[in-house]
């Protein structure tokens, strides 16, 4: 009996360790944006846009190669109306994210931006069926302190009216942020991972479809293939590294670790932007590493641990 729990408990440990792997590779991942967002002149909504409609065509093509394409017909209802819901909320994060780096300092909309893993944190027991796990505090404090030193102390004054509505935006994007986590965890329970980013990503694309119409987009190779690079490899590769992550683990501890991508930002933006790394970058950087590695360390508690993690339908 007791080899028997202890055998369960080191899989539980092994399958929650592979869940934040992947959550993390996501993360560190998606710090290429900024590079990527740079290589295109559209307007953000036609960014968004078409970043969306290739990773659209990368879920789709993972449902066909999985043989999982008759799952896309087989859903309730209120399924597909959950998901193009969460379409419009993928849409409405993104637009108000970018509508804050517009209005505000690039550190006030990140600072604020980035307090969605927090929220997931705190609302995980409320909206949630897992209790608040009170080991995230430190690594909360860690990352928090160390995003504010990445984006700079010195950056994060409000002067003006238009900053307050800038800042105002980012504390709404982090609270949608937030939405997409935790619903996603209780929306996975009963859809594949390839199905449920197609219906999503195909709300986000009705929603914004609009812009495509009225603004200017992407016209030269180098814009396509920085559209195309965000949607395949930011989006749709990343989503189902993510998402396949988020199943294995609590969404809190899975939200934590997406501070990896402001700390992957700054080093790739020092490699191919050129951009400097100063002591306060450095600094911030090992301090969100350490709130990492102190989730990593966390051994499954089942007072604490959802019953059971996520399985992928079929």
């Amino acid at each position: 009996m007791g080899s028997n729990l202890g055998t369960r408990g080191s899989g539980a440990r092994t399958e929650s360790l592979g869940g934040l792997a992947r959550v993390a590779l996501a993360a560190t991942t998606w710090g290429t944006i900024p590079i990527f967002v740079r290589m295109v002149h559209a307007h953000p909504a036609v960014i968004v846009f078409w970043r969306v409609v290739f990773a659209a065509l990368v879920a789709a093509a993972a449902l066909a190669l999985s043989g999982q394409l008759k799952a896309l017909w087989s859903l309730a209802p209120r399924r597909y109306a959950a998901l193009f819901a969460m379409g419009c909320l993928l849409a409405l994060n993104w637009a108000l994210y970018l509508g804050a780096l517009q209005l505000t300092t690039v550190a006030v909309a990140v600072l604020l931006a980035y307090l969605g893993p927090v929220l997931v944190a705190v609302l995980t027991p409320v909206l949630g069926s897992e209790r608040f796990d009170r080991r995230l505090l430190l690594p909360m404090a860690l990352a928090l302190a160390g995003v504010v030193a990445i984006v700079g102390p010195r950056d994060l004054g409000i002067r003006s009216g238009r900053e307050i509505l800038g800042a105002a935006m980012a504390l709404a994007s982090a609270f949608t942020y937030a939405a997409l986590v935790l619903n996603a965890k209780r929306l996975l329970a009963g859809v594949p991972t390839g199905v449920y980013m197609l219906g999503e990503y195909v709300g986000a694309v009705v929603v914004l479809l609009p812009a495509v119409l009225l603004l200017k987009g992407p016209s030269s190779p180098t814009d396509w293939l920085g559209v195309a690079a965000l949607g395949v490899v930011d989006t749709g590769l990343t989503g189902m590294l993510f998402l396949s992550g988020l199943r294995l683990v609590r969404a809190d501890h899975a939200a934590m670790l997406t501070y990896a991508e402001p700390v992957s930002a700054v080093a790739f933006s020092a490699a191919f932007l050129g951009e400097p790394i100063t002591a306060w970058t450095a600094a911030g950087a090992a301090l969100v590493i350490a709130s990492g590695l102190a989730v990593a360390r966390m051994e499954p508690q089942p007072a604490i641990e959802a019953p059971e993690a996520i399985v992928e339908s079929t």
